[in-house]
């Protein structure tokens, strides 16, 4: 049992009662206010211990799996869950019928601005991978979301440019929520002694201050949920939904939630993950990159029969990646909830039409499969690329294709493919590891100074193709693998020597002068990438090193003891 009050609950970092975007007069105080505190501590207290211990759930399936104890399989102890045809997910709410073109974006009140404005149905706000954790993005992210739900969001930038909605926000597209993950702390609140969990942070602000502002206005609340390994992780979710709309007398059932299947382990569960989310279910989503960086990390120890080639080479033709793509549109149909497609990273090339045709080509392609193999909408990373993801899938005629479920499973096989990572023509070459040198390290750099989604080379990247650059490094240098193009082996001194000469180059050429941080990136990125360290997660790995930038640069002190 748990009380519901403020005892040793401390907020650290600026909380500010002074508008940063009028003519709003919203602030970080108004967000932190004390129901809305009393709120996520609760919360925090009540089910953080699950949490944590799921959490050394992920850490002794690893060690199991590596030594042997355990193969990926479907769970036995589920199966009468899976081979029951009785159960559905929730019926499609508000807003979420017709998801065929999803944008995806961090909550900066510009690009906030941007995505609601674009020609698409949805909208998946992220507090994950797209938006470096600074105590500003994150306080910022939620003031933003509160004024943007309020028709009160226009401002003028510092530069002098407006941003405006072109509509109310009720005539405009669906807001999900991306709360960060269950892995991930919020180290400027502390309960107990202990920092809250993110995702019961970022989901715990959102939903008290918005919940029934969004229900008057028919467009939520609905979430994407990310990185889960287990249904039990999901089974923890849903536990949170029914107790926050108990606790704002919201029914149960109201909360919707698309889960990323974008974590191997996760793939051998989807029918187990929207059972336990059955009643706010609205779906699965392909979370491409986050997947191959999963499926590297979960395998890494288990021979290099899983060493995957230059991520160019690594598409969603690739055997594990075609059967985990028709193992989610199956389930997902068969349990009449949404099947998402991934993202088209790409960004319109502005300086060379030539180029830029042949970028969008290929996300047009790529969209025109995804329809075909059965996706009911799709991701883009850019307003550009609206009219091409539009102009696919309206020929879908129907505003979803949840009544059209494949059969090109074979459920005596798929736990086979869905491991085989053998790609055809493939090859692993020293300029793949110069491109995962370089996206990791740019990465890393723009996310230590605040940025979590960057262009690099005409690709708007996020964290997760970040962790793709490291993992492949890692395992590379961990099997010898021999290049083809030079026949060198991938050694320790291959890849730190590369990565030395990348940060000299990069730090002359940032634009950011001496206040790069490419130096910083790389200290972080040289263990991962020499096989002496492997950490579960970059964002993890670098979260304290933005407290600190923060705290040199901001003076972060307790400023509310409560």
């Amino acid at each position: 049992m748990v009380k519901k009050d403020l005892h040793a609950v401390r907020v650290l970092g600026p909380v500010d009662d002074t508008p940063l975007f009028p003519p709003s007069k919203t602030t970080t105080s108004d967000i932190l206010s004390t129901g809305a505190l009393e709120f996520v501590v609760l919360l925090h207290r009540t089910f953080n211990g699950r949490r944590k211990e799921l959490l050394n759930n992920r850490i002794s399936f690893q060690d199991k799996l590596d030594s042997g104890k355990v193969t990926f399989d479907f769970l036995p102890e589920t199966e009468i869950i899976r081979t029951d045809p009785t159960w559905q997910g929730a019926i499609l709410a508000p807003g979420l019928i017709n998801r065929s073109t999803e944008i995806t974006g961090p909550p900066l009140r510009n690009m906030l601005i941007n995505a609601l404005n674009a020609d698409v149905n949805t909208y998946m706000t992220d507090f994950e991978d797209s938006l470096s954790p600074t105590w500003l993005n994150i306080v910022y992210g939620q003031v933003n979301l509160y004024d943007a739900i309020r028709d009160n969001i226009n401002f003028v930038s510092e530069n002098g440019k407006p941003y405006k909605l072109k509509n109310q926000f009720k005539n405009l597209s669906t807001i999900i929520v991306r709360p960060r993950g269950w892995h991930l702390e919020e180290k400027h609140l502390l309960i107990d002694g202990e920092p809250i969990s993110a995702s019961i942070f970022d989901f715990g602000l959102y939903f008290y201050h918005n919940a029934k502002k969004l229900i008057e206005l028919g467009k939520g609340p609905y979430f994407y949920l990310p990185k889960m390994e287990h249904h039990l992780e999901a089974k923890l979710w849903n536990d949170i939904f029914n107790v926050a709309q108990d606790y704002l007398e919201i029914p149960r059932g109201t909360i919707r939630a698309t889960v990323l299947i974008e974590t191997l382990p996760a793939a051998f569960q989807m029918e187990e993950i929207i059972f336990q989310l059955r009643h706010h279910s609205s779906g699965l989503n392909c979370g491409r990159w986050d997947y191959i960086f999963s499926t590297i990390k979960k395998l890494k120890n288990l021979g290099p029969q899983y060493i995957l080639p230059d991520r160019d080479r690594v598409t969603m033709t690739s055997p594990f990646m075609d059967a985990y793509v028709r193992l989610l549109i199956n389930t997902c149909h068969r349990r009449g909830v949404h099947a998402m497609g991934g993202m088209a990273a790409q960004i319109p090339i502005k300086d060379d039409p030539k180029v830029n045709t042949q970028a969008m080509d290929k996300v047009r392609n790529d969209k025109i499969r995804e329809l075909t193999k059965g996706h009911d909408g799709s991701w883009i990373a850019h307003p550009n690329l609206a009219v091409i993801c539009n102009e696919v899938f309206i020929n879908m005629g129907t505003p979803n294709q949840i009544f059209n479920i494949p059969t090109n499973i074979n459920f005596n096989t798929i736990s086979k493919e869905l491991l085989n990572t053998k790609i055809e023509n493939s090859e692993i070459t020293l300029d793949g590891i110069k491109q995962n040198l370089d996206i990791g390290l740019r990465y890393m750099e723009a996310w230590l100074r605040g940025s979590g989604c960057t262009p690099i080379n005409n690709l708007m990247e996020d964290a997760a193709t970040a962790e793709v650059s490291r993992c492949q490094l890692y395992q590379w240098v961990k099997y010898k693998v021999k290049l083809n193009d030079t026949g060198e082996t991938v050694t320790p001194q291959l890849t730190s020597g590369l990565l030395h000469e990348m940060v000299e180059k990069l730090a002359k050429e940032s634009p950011c002068g001496p206040d790069n941080k490419f130096k910083i990136a790389g200290k972080f990125l040289l263990p991962e990438i020499t096989g002496k360290h492997f950490s579960d997660f970059l964002t993890s790995l670098l979260y304290d090193e933005i407290l600190k930038i923060e705290e040199e640069g901001t003076n972060v002190r307790t400023v509310s003891k409560l």
